[in-house]
C-alpha cells in the first residue's frame, strides 16, 4: 500500500504512530507544498493534512479520481469545496486532522454525499482504524467543543477572575481533562484554535463561537500561551 501524506511534520509523524499497524505500508511525506509537484495517481490512499487551508488545490486531486482521499476538513465543509466541481469518482473522505487529534482510537470523519459510506466504511477498515461518522459541518463535534471551552477560559482571563494556570488546573481536577485550555491550545496550536473558531463562527453567527480579544491577540502575534 503506498500512502502519500502531505503536511506540516507534527501531523504527518502523528499519523504514522496511528497506523503504524498497517504491514507493509510504503509511505512518503511530503511538506506543505503544492500538489502540482507531486504525481497523486502514483499512491493508493492520499492523506492531505493541510486541506483544510488550501482546499483551492482540490483542483490537483483530479489525478486521484478513483482513489481514497483523506483531507483535513475541520476549517470547511466539504459539499461547498466539492460544490460545481466534476469530481464524480474522487472519494474525498474528511478528518480532524489538527494537532492532536489524529492518534486518536476513534477518528471523526465526514463525507459529502452519503452514497459514500460504503467506501468510508472499506477505507476505515483498510486502515484498521475505528470511526465515527459526524455530519459535514465547519468544527466538526470535539474542536466545536474543545474550541469553545478555550475561548471561554480566555474571557475569564481577560476579565480577572482567575489566572490561565488555575483554570488549566481546575479543568484537569475537576473534569478529568488531559490538558487544560490553555495547554490545549498550544498543543493544537493557536492559529488552528483561531481560524477554525473563526470559520464556525462565520458559519453559524453563533454567539458561544465569538472569539475573545485575548486569543485572538495571542494569534496575531503568533505567540503561544505559555512561553
Amino acid at each position: 500500500m503506498k500512502i502519500l501524506v502531505r503536511g506540516e511534520k507534527i501531523r504527518s509523524e502523528e499519523l504514522k504512530l496511528k497506523l503504524a499497524n498497517l504491514n507493509a505500508a510504503s509511505w512518503t511525506c511530503i511538506d506543505d507544498t503544492d500538489l502540482i509537484s507531486t504525481n497523486v495517481a502514483d499512491f493508493d490512499i492520499i492523506f492531505d493534512l493541510n486541506f483544510d487551508d488550501h482546499s483551492h488545490q482540490i483542483q490537483y486531486m483530479s489525478q486521484a479520481e478513483g482513489k481514497i482521499v483523506f483531507v483535513s476538513a475541520a476549517k470547511i465543509q466539504l459539499a461547498s469545496v466539492m460544490q460545481n466541481l466534476h469530481l464524480e469518482n474522487l472519494t474525498l473522505i474528511g478528518i480532524n486532522a489538527l494537532p492532536g487529534f489524529i492518534n486518536r482510537k476513534l477518528a471523526e470523519v465526514t463525507i459529502p454525499h452519503r452514497d459514500q459510506m460504503e467506501k468510508l466504511d472499506q477505507a476505515m477498515k483498510l486502515l484498521q482504524w475505528e470511526y465515527k461518522q459526524v455530519d459535514d459541518r465547519v468544527g466538526m463535534v470535539t474542536p466545536r467543543i474543545i474550541f469553545m471551552i478555550i475561548n471561554e477560559a480566555c474571557y475569564t482571563v481577560q476579565e480577572g477572575t482567575a489566572s490561565m494556570q488555575d483554570i488549566d488546573t481546575s479543568m484537569k481536577l475537576g473534569t478529568n481533562y488531559p490538558f487544560g485550555p490553555f495547554e490545549w491550545a498550544d498543543r493544537i496550536g493557536i492559529r488552528n484554535v483561531y481560524e477554525t473558531l473563526d470559520a464556525m463562527y462565520t458559519d453559524t453567527k453563533d454567539e458561544r463561537y465569538k472569539i475573545c480579544a485575548l486569543l485572538k491577540t495571542h494569534y496575531l502575534n503568533n505567540q503561544p500561551f505559555y512561553n
